[in-house]
């Protein structure tokens, strides 16, 4: 009884050691538990379904063949592929969930979400995500010829790297309060989520108890999971 979670991979092509990582845990690692949560920025950009990068048809085989292996992958959209759609769910077996979900493990309840909603202190990012979240400009975007949307999606990513660069670690981090009424809404005492790639365990005092917050790492230099039994909660992680 086992059940994995990760984040915050943002495979590309550019990036081929984070690749080969990927589908060595895919491989190795990822078969030994009963369900694989992946919570967002599984690729570091994606401008829809019908983009033929070769790195996305290798990725969806290696989670077909997971899931052809007894082990069910649930995603959870992240703010770099938050356009990933059912064609690539249904190529990878992949089942989608909404932003935020609470789940019923070993006898924890479990808020699991990206996380980039928690950062509630960056105004900026949350004016923009509302906006791109919005399904009418979404369909307008993936409307557009494909060479248009990549043109668009290196320019969005420039100005977020450069707006970043003048945000304090704190601005970027999230905010506790958002944290205590998601987790107190949701009647959990243990959130996972990735996005701020500050991996660690956190307390959380919440009314009459103390609750959870998993923080998963990025996958920059090494590998990041947490993992779920009936007895612990563990945040791992390991070489590529």
């Amino acid at each position: 009884m086992t059940t994995f979670f990760i984040a915050d991979i943002h495979l590309c092509a550019q990036e081929p050691a984070i690749t080969a990582g990927f589908l060595r845990f895919l491989r190795e690692d990822a078969p030994q538990a009963d369900a694989l949560y992946i919570l967002g920025d599984l690729f570091e950009a994606w401008i829809g379904d019908d983009d033929p990068e070769p790195l996305h048809a290798e990725i969806a085989a290696a989670l077909n063949q997971l899931r052809q292996q007894g082990v069910p992958c649930f995603f959870i959209h992240g703010n770099r592929d938050f356009l990933l759609g059912r064609r690539f769910a249904r190529e990878s077996l992949m089942t989608l969930l909404p932003e935020k979900k609470v789940l019923e493990l070993y006898g924890r309840r479990v808020l699991i979400l990206h996380g980039d909603t928690l950062c509630t202190d960056d105004v900026a990012y949350q004016n923009f995500r509302k906006k791109v979240h919005n399904p009418f400009i979404q369909k307008l975007f993936l409307m557009l010829p494909l060479k248009w949307r990549l043109a668009i999606a290196a320019k969005m990513r420039a100005n977020s790297k450069a707006s970043n660069q003048g945000k304090s670690l704190e601005i970027m981090d999230v905010n506790q309060q958002a944290v205590i009424s998601e987790m107190q809404a949701a009647g959990v005492e243990w959130m996972i989520h990735g996005h701020t790639h500050r991996p660690a365990i956190h307390d959380v005092l919440l009314e009459n108890k103390t609750g959870h917050r998993v923080v998963l790492g990025a996958w920059h230099e090494e590998g990041s999971m947490v993992k779920v039994t009936a007895d612990n909660v563990e945040l791992i992680s390991f070489p590529f």
